[in-house]
């Protein structure tokens, strides 16, 4: 598998990384619903067996269970460490109550506390989850910088952030990579983002490629409106109109393509994303060993220009 630079630093990662977001279970405000653990376990061990080389996690996703389950993944693998990656700005109270800061007393503290649920000494790849509030950025990455001097994290990046918020750090800090949501349901870093953060030799990690599972090819209205109350897509926009007929003909698109190429949907929409020359891999969110298999293609697809064209809709 041919391994990719991450912008400005020394880490080496495959096309696809594992998304831990669903792993982290129930019970918290932005929740994909009941996961069992084995099931994440046994999901993380088989991409790794594959290849995949990383998993980006969150302190937020579960409230901190989701960087307890990487870490039983870990624990109990045989082959090569992957690199870890996590983020900070996200916390909560003693409720569960999500709490947005960039002072840099939290972002220590979960730093310190990530380490600890991660049972790692150092963090591979620590990134700030969203730009807010959007006045603290400077400070929030300032600290990323000096706990990067102090060891406690080898590279630093962000998540969310536009070119304006990007401008304004790389002042004070060089900036790794960025992760934002790119898919063919979510073009937004098209025009504007993704040629800045190429110029400037930042790497792009994207985040829901398949569009939170819009583009898997199972996805109907009907299962649209059966998702479970606890899940977050049943208030996102993107499920629901006007955008999601949209969505739903776009996915059409894809599983169209798909057959005639001989490939998953999954496949497809990733392949969509990975073929543009700015985005360094992709996170993939498995919650189980089978979504994997399904998956295992993703490494090696290669759309034409006439398929990203139909695809893209010019």
């Amino acid at each position: 598998m041919q391994l990719r630079q991450l912008g400005n630093s020394d880490l080496h990662i495959s096309p696809i990384g594992i998304g831990a977001w669903a792993m982290g279970g129930a019970g918290w405000a932005f929740s994909w619903s009941k996961q069992e653990d084995s099931d994440s376990i046994s999901a993380i061990h088989a991409a790794l067996d594959l290849g995949v080389n990383w998993i980006d996690t969150a302190a937020v996703y579960g409230l901190g269970h989701s960087e307890e389950v990487v870490s039983k993944a870990l624990a109990a693998y045989r082959g090569p460490r992957p690199l870890v990656f996590t983020k900070c700005e996200r916390a909560w109270d003693s409720t569960g109550q999500i709490i947005k800061s960039l002072a840099p007393a939290s972002i220590r503290k979960e730093c310190e506390e990530s380490l600890r649920r991660l049972n790692v000494d150092t963090i591979d790849l620590y990134q700030i989850h969203w730009p807010e509030p959007d006045e603290d950025i400077e400070e929030g990455w300032e600290t990323l910088g000096q706990l990067q001097k102090e060891g406690k994290v080898r590279w630093i990046g962000v998540s969310n952030f536009n070119v304006a918020q990007l401008e304004r750090i790389m002042k004070i800090a060089p900036v790794t990579s960025l992760q934002p949501p790119y898919s063919l349901i979510r073009r937004e870093v098209e025009p504007e983002v993704l040629p800045f953060v190429r110029k400037n030799n930042i790497g792009v990690i994207a985040y829901s490629p398949m569009g939170s599972g819009m583009l898997t090819g199972k996805m109907t209205r009907e299962r649209v409106q059966s998702l479970p109350a606890d899940d977050w897509r049943i208030r996102s926009p993107m499920f629901q109109e006007p955008s999601l007929t949209r969505n739903l003909e776009i996915a059409s698109k894809v599983i169209q393509l798909a057959e005639k190429l001989g490939r998953s949907p999954g496949e497809v929409a990733i392949g969509y994303v990975l073929q543009n020359p700015a985005i360094t891999g992709a996170i993939v969110g498995f919650r189980n060993a089978e979504q994997v298999t399904s998956l295992k293609g993703v490494m090696d697809i290669a759309l034409t220009a006439d398929e990203m064209a139909y695809l893209s809709g010019r």
